[in-house]
């Protein structure tokens, strides 16, 4: 992991509307054409009608002519260690595939990389091309 992206996920989870929680979290992604995307999490007071940084990440990317997902960051601001839900797992199995990066970090950096194979195996369609 390249440290553009722990400090793209990092400005992300600082923009957080995480109110109900108080757990701001934040990704970013790059595409294998090398684009970056990050998002935050915007929670709402209709539970569970927010929406992951994860979300919000592959959002930005499907807005921008969407692509293939090589690898993301994730961070909780209040976190040692922050994983992808179980929906944004398979989020990034839509775009990724088995064998894309998954960087687990917290404000100072990254503490463990896996790959969403290992975080969702069995996914749907994980590594299809549609």
């Amino acid at each position: 992991m390249t440290e553009d992206l722990h400090k793209l996920a990092l400005k992300a989870a600082e923009k957080a509307h995480a109110p109900y929680s108080d757990f701001p979290v934040g990704a970013a992604i790059r595409t294998t054409d090398g684009r970056t995307f990050a998002g935050c999490n915007v929670e709402n007071a209709a539970y569970p009608e927010g929406w992951c940084a994860e979300t919000s990440a592959i959002a930005h990317m499907v807005m921008d002519g969407g692509g293939k997902i090589a690898e993301v960051a994730v961070l909780g601001l209040k976190a040692d260690l922050c994983t992808p839900c179980g929906g944004c797992r398979q989020r990034l199995a839509e775009f990724g595939t088995a064998g894309t990066r998954v960087h687990l970090c917290n404000r100072e950096g990254l503490v463990e990389t896996v790959t969403l194979g290992e975080l969702l195996p069995k996914g749907f369609d994980m590594g299809k091309t549609p």
